[in-house]
């Protein structure tokens, strides 16, 4: 057997690019769908409900992508064929959104448009582990967090460029100002065409010649399907939490939003005992076994990631509410004071994604210097810096030095979780592996979308600068669990 080879850097930077253009959709998404929504009529605490759409579509989408993909071989590879497909569809979708004339085609094309994007972002992840030997790994997840950075930069200032060049900024009652609509056609060119470029400029390993490396872990078939067999109590036990739990709000009257939770229980309750009744080696038995199979540093990053996602859905859903209403003075979404408060938060996501673009080169530096654990851990802990500062800054200029720390630790949490991660599971299962780890991503936006809303109103009068203090809380927690992650030797000793 034998090692994959090293590629040069502009090999890897082709491989990569693509995710300037997945980004270029993503911050579209997470600088103006919160205002898209309030435009059309939303009230500030359905805006999290709404929001569902995009970590539920990442929930379904994703593992069933890496299941396919990682037994898919066609003329244009492995993992290509989902990246075009999605590319196509998400552009659709960008164009579609801000013309959206009702709330509900708002929401409905959030749907189609995350969905899209994740079928072409998930074999992303598995792309790097499947073409880069475990030295070069590190560096592969550093680009794309190069190309999210400088991807996110443009895509979050396009409103803000276009008003300064004179589009108009503002529309009347349930109209999307042409900044944004502009905004997002521009997106959906450039998404298409950057991940046309990887398609077109890389290649894939045989499903013959990748099963040769002798860098990653064997998968073990039997333990997986004898894991998919889970116990009828286990199963019985999810789906009667999940039921009692939705009892207790219907008696309680608590917010609808928490319903969501306990839906999430009663699911995975079901598809347990789907589990025990199809085929093993089905799609629902293979990854529930994988599930309950993952790697020890698997099961420990998924703490780090839970804490991480939950501090940046917080930030992508509350930033435009809590500058706008604090720094901006204004919570209504046709006055001038409030859409320059939206347009100064693209500002503001592009300025740490911009940061994330000059992190993404230091990062290297600083896992040779410190490891990626502890690079991982101090990357956080900015993060939390940036978001709790946000509770003290009242000039909103000074917020760009916030964006410093949400920069370093968005550059990491893209990058670092994946280098640690592939090693440790096995490539002939990469894409479903990558497919799973993506649920301890959507899981935390699903738990912010469903108890954020009831927290800030219960406890912080409704004030949602107290959402992104929370999500600075959650960073530096994330922080602290870094530390249970295994030390493997090997990725040490690369650092």
């Amino acid at each position: 057997m034998e090692s994959r080879p090293r590629l040069s850097f502009w090999q890897i930077w082709n491989m990569c690019f693509g995710f300037l253009g997945i980004q270029f959709g993503f911050a579209l998404q997470n600088a103006n769908v919160s205002r898209i929504f309030q435009t059309l009529g939303a009230d500030m605490e359905q805006v999290p409900g709404l929001w569902i759409a995009a970590p539920l579509t990442g929930l379904l989408v994703q593992p069933v992508v890496g299941y396919f993909s990682d037994r898919t071989w066609t003329r244009l590879g492995r993992r290509r064929p989902y990246f075009l497909a999605g590319a196509i569809l998400a552009t659709l979708a960008l164009f579609v959104m801000p013309n959206s004339p009702a709330l509900w085609i708002a929401a409905g094309t959030l749907w189609i448009l995350d969905a899209s994007i994740n079928i072409s972002m998930e074999p992303f992840r598995a792309f790097v582990g499947d073409q880069l030997p475990p030295s070069q790994r590190a560096s592969g997840y550093a680009m794309q967090s190069f190309f999210i950075g400088v991807g996110a930069i443009v895509a979050s200032l396009l409103p803000w460029l276009l008003a300064k060049a004179g589009v108009a900024n503002t529309a009347g009652p349930g109209e999307v100002p042409d900044t944004v609509r502009y905004a997002f056609y521009f997106g959906g060119v450039v998404l298409f065409a950057a991940i046309g470029w990887t398609v077109l400029r890389t290649r894939e390993y045989p499903p013959e010649v990748l099963a040769s490396f002798d860098d990653t872990p064997a998968t073990d078939p039997i333990a997986a399907n004898a894991a998919a067999r889970v116990p009828t109590a286990v199963a019985s036990a999810w789906l009667l939490a999940g039921l009692a739990l939705t009892a207790l709000i219907a008696h309680r009257g608590w917010d609808r939003m928490l319903y969501v939770l306990a839906g999430m229980a009663a699911a995975y309750g079901v598809l347990l005992f789907v589990s025990r009744v199809l085929r093993p080696g089905s799609m629902v038995p293979a990854i529930i076994g994988d599930l309950r199979t993952m790697p020890r540093t698997m099961r420990r990053l998924a703490i780090v990631q839970f804490f991480s996602w939950f501090a940046l859905f917080a930030m992508w859903i509350y930033t435009t509410a809590a500058v706008a209403g604090t720094h901006f003075g204004s919570s209504d979404p046709t006055s001038a004071a409030y859409n320059e408060g939206a347009n100064w938060v693209g500002v503001l996501f592009a300025a740490y994604n911009g940061f994330a673009a000059l992190a993404a080169i230091a990062i290297p530096w600083m896992v040779r210097a410190l490891g990626l654990r502890l690079t991982h851990l101090v990357n956080l802990w900015l993060g939390a810096a940036g978001l709790l500062s946000f509770l003290l800054v009242r000039d909103p200029q000074w917020l760009l030095l916030s964006m410093v720390g949400v920069g370093f630790a968005w550059a990491s949490i893209l990058s670092l979780p994946y280098a640690m991660l592939s090693d440790s599971v096995p490539a002939t299962k990469m894409g479903v592996y990558m497919g799973i780890f993506n649920f301890f991503i959507v899981i935390p936006q699903l738990v912010a979308a469903s108890l954020l809303g009831f927290l800030l109103k219960s406890l912080f009068g409704g004030q949602p600068l107290w959402a992104l203090v929370l999500g600075g809380a959650s960073l530096a927690l994330a922080g602290l669990c870094v530390l249970a992650v295994p030390r493997l030797a090997a990725q040490e000793a690369r650092a």
